[in-house]
């Protein structure tokens, strides 16, 4: 019985870590294309520095996830955030990261870079 119920709860827990988050909007690499001609947003990519060195997309910031917490202070909350990572793991976890420090208008590119075409 204890042994079921652990196995819920992880299992919980892992499927919470791959759900969208509540007002946090999701959208295909394909769809930022127009919207990186836009002064109204910040274009923030969360992968390590060596992975955003070695392929980024042009006017993106990178901010590690492991730093965002600390950095959220750089960003402006009332301006459209599109995250991306590699592949829209990290990114997710990024969004709810600054929902919770307060973050409304929050985008995660789905598939991340490798979903990115030039």
């Amino acid at each position: 019985m204890i042994q079921t119920l652990l196995l819920i709860i992880v299992i919980a827990l892992l499927v919470s870590r791959f759900l969208p988050v509540r007002g946090v909007k999701q959208m295909d690499a394909a769809h930022l294309k127009p919207k990186l001609h836009s002064r109204h947003q910040q274009l923030i990519d969360v992968r390590s520095p060596l992975e955003f060195q070695t392929n980024h997309i042009k006017g993106f910031q990178n901010i590690p996830l492991p730093q965002l917490r600390n950095r959220a202070h750089e960003l402006e909350k009332n301006k459209e955030i599109y995250v991306i990572c590699q592949s829209g793991m990290r990114s997710m976890q990024a969004a709810k990261l600054l929902k919770k420090q307060g973050f409304t208008h929050i985008t995660n590119i789905k598939g991340g870079m490798n979903a990115w075409r030039l």
